[in-house]
């Protein structure tokens, strides 16, 4: 890991899912938390307080199962995707991405203060890029099972 998230949540039943919709639909900018680095670290955080937004990949280090299939919270109760093919916490493989916004960033202290946080308190963190919006946006995307669902936003 590169460093840790500090997050108000605690418990993993408290965390929101889909934070930044959540925030967006309820006039809010959802939870405020800061990316601890490392100190063998030190330089790399330069440049990083003029994006918007960044991209956080963590390790979900506290979930301990996983499903093949899952029945996500939007939808018909008796529908059942693929693990890949939902936004599901428990994966085979405990990574998590998250779409953070940037609020600040401290070069000397080696943090980044973000919103949105989906992420519990001490969640190790893997890796931190920008988000760029001519690459990382596809506005014409399709969605799969998600488009089927009312008010998906697609």
């Amino acid at each position: 890991p590169i460093g840790v998230v500090r997050s108000p949540y605690t418990e993993r039943f408290g965390t929101p899912r889909q934070p930044t919709v959540r925030s967006q639909t309820a006039g809010g900018g959802g939870l405020v938390g800061t990316i601890e680095l490392r100190p063998d670290l030190a330089g790399t955080l330069g440049g990083l307080a003029g994006f918007d937004y960044c991209w956080v990949v963590a390790h979900m280090h506290m979930n301990t199962g996983w499903s093949r299939k899952i029945t996500p919270p939007r939808g018909p109760r008796d529908a059942k995707h693929g693990v890949f093919a939902t936004r599901a916490p428990h994966r085979p493989s405990q990574l998590a991405l998250s779409a953070l916004k940037v609020l600040a960033v401290d070069e000397a202290a080696l943090t980044v203060t973000v919103q949105g946080l989906d992420l519990l308190d001490g969640t190790p963190i893997l890796d931190i890029k920008p988000y760029v919006p001519y690459c990382d946006s596809f506005p014409d995307a399709r969605a799969g099972w998600v488009d089927d669902l009312d008010g998906a936003g697609g």
